[in-house]
């Protein structure tokens, strides 16, 4: 064996070397694949959902929804005698203006002034001021006069303003039937809300006006 032999042996490199050279590259190129995965950022839809579902929003509940609507009122409601009281002013007002306008006119016009049937000119007459004072008066203010002097005015449960449907509903039709049978009036003292018949079928009430 001479020396060139041994040159070569010395240049030839060991066994070992490549096997540490692949073993340091494989875990430099696992760390860094390792790195890769774990510095990738999350989408933001996917963090979201996750920040949602470990911290739920709490349920925000309004303390003016909560409250019924038909309990804005609640101890302002108008009771049964001043009720009454006012309806009484009020026939009396009918009663003038049936003394001061229907009863020259119809003497101008040669018409009688008695009232022998439902028919008769003068119960037609007084028919139509009763109904028309309490509609119109109720539409445009919320009240007649009686209400007027005692402080009390109309206004539908749910807090909106009076419409022509609601008020034709409750001082024509409704009233009609509450005129027509007197003792329906008393309805009022037993219902929890003061509502009269002709308010249970228009859905209105009376209240102490608010001042």
């Amino acid at each position: 064996m001479n020396s060139d032999d041994f040159k070569d042996r010395d240049n030839v490199p060991s066994q070992s070397e490549p096997k540490e050279v692949m073993d340091r590259s494989g875990i430099s190129d696992d760390k860094s694949h390792f790195q890769t995965e774990t510095e990738l950022p999350v989408p933001h839809s996917e963090s979201s959902t996750i920040q949602l579902q470990g911290n739920p929003q709490p349920e925000v509940y309004e303390h003016d929804k909560a409250e019924p609507q038909n309990q804005i009122y609640a101890g302002l409601y108008a009771g049964f005698w001043t009720r009454f009281w006012a309806y009484l002013l009020d026939l009396i007002v009918i009663g003038s203006i049936n003394r001061m306008i229907i009863n020259p006119v119809f003497r101008a016009l040669d018409v009688p002034l008695i009232e022998d049937g439902i028919l008769s000119p003068m119960t037609i007459a007084t028919a139509v001021v009763f109904y028309l004072y309490f509609v119109l008066m109720t539409k445009y203010f919320g009240q007649t006069l009686g209400k007027m002097v005692f402080g009390l005015k109309v206004v539908e449960m749910d807090g909106k303003g009076l419409t022509w449907g609601t008020v034709i509903f409750r001082e024509w039709i409704g009233r009609f039937i509450s005129a027509t049978i007197i003792v329906l009036y008393l309805v009022v003292a037993f219902t929890k809300k003061k509502q009269g018949l002709h308010d249970l079928f228009a859905d209105t009430t009376v209240i102490y006006e608010p001042r």
